[in-house]
């Protein structure tokens, strides 16, 4: 309440019939129904009491819904169930066929986020931070749309956002002072740099393929008993419709062993693309469904 937001998952007082349910969905091979996850997300969105519900849906080779028609489905299935219950509800439906920030993994995504919070608004990770703050703000009706993307741009410039990311730290027990000093997040001892084999093109950045790598490495679990390695990760060097020469670095990977190095490193080279021109961008948001259309 302090500070105004809190990072929340399923808990026993939280949609605590979302866990047992999912376990049922594993088991029966229906994690991907598009009604059962219309029903785990939104059943914790509508339990927050919260006026006002923001979806990213993601879509492409990194997320569950793999293609537009799919994410689609979704995010009507989602805003039906917002509207039926009387909310406010806007989904934006967003590419990850390619990596969002130039991090993945645990540790390492907070401290870009934190860089974001300190300024770097200019990444696509900040401007895409800095959109969905606006569209927020303007859902509750806090000005226009262009009013509200100045004062979501203001309060990163004025630190106010920092300042309430510390108080939410602190308020969930966490460590406040990483703020302050991101190398506090400690990463993993081992690192390597994949670097390209040729000059060319980023042509593509295959998320799955990435996520599955930063598994490989401790920043994900195989299995519900793995332990998780938060200072495991990858920080990219580049991104889609980057040149690069021989040599160039592509990216950098974090692990506690360099055997899983080894592992990850074999999967990476499959997974970034280089073509011999430059590639068309793809728009990072597909398209937007809200309640009020």
């Amino acid at each position: 309440k302090t500070a105004g937001f809190a990072v929340a998952m399923q808990t026993g007082n939280l949609a605590p019939a979302d866990k047992k349910l999912y376990a049922l969905r594993d088991v029966t091979e229906t994690v991907d129904s598009i009604p059962l996850i219309c029903a785990s997300i939104m059943s914790k969105k509508l339990a927050t009491g919260t006026d006002h519900i923001l979806l990213d849906v993601k879509v492409g080779s990194g997320a569950f819904m793999k293609n537009d028609t799919d994410a689609a489905e979704l995010a009507r299935r989602m805003l039906s169930a917002a509207k039926a219950d009387g909310r406010d509800c806007t989904a934006i439906l967003t590419d990850m066929d390619r990596p969002l920030g130039m991090c993945i993994g645990n540790a390492i995504e907070v401290r870009e986020a934190i860089e974001v919070l300190a300024g770097d608004t200019g990444s696509e990770l900040g401007t895409f931070c800095i959109t969905l703050a606006a569209e927020l703000l303007r859902m509750a009706g806090r000005g226009t749309a262009e009013q509200c993307l100045k004062m979501a741009e203001q309060a990163v410039t004025s630190g106010a956002a920092m300042e309430r990311l510390a108080m939410m730290i602190a308020g969930q027990g966490g460590d406040a002072r990483v703020t302050e000093n991101p190398a506090l997040l400690k990463l993993s001892a081992c690192e390597r740099t994949l670097k390209a084999p040729r000059d060319g093109w980023i042509s593509a950045m295959l998320s799955e393929e990435i996520g599955r790598a930063s598994v490989l490495l401790g920043a994900g679990r195989m299995t519900k008993n793995d332990a998780i390695d938060p200072g495991a990760g990858i920080r990219l060097c580049c991104k889609n419709g980057d040149a690069v020469k021989q040599g160039d670095a592509l990216l950098t990977m974090y692990a506690a062993k360099e055997s899983q190095l080894d592992e990850a490193e074999a999967m990476l080279r499959q997974a970034i693309l280089l073509a011999d021109e430059k590639p068309e961008p793809a728009p990072l948001i597909h398209s937007t469904y809200s309640t009020a259309q």
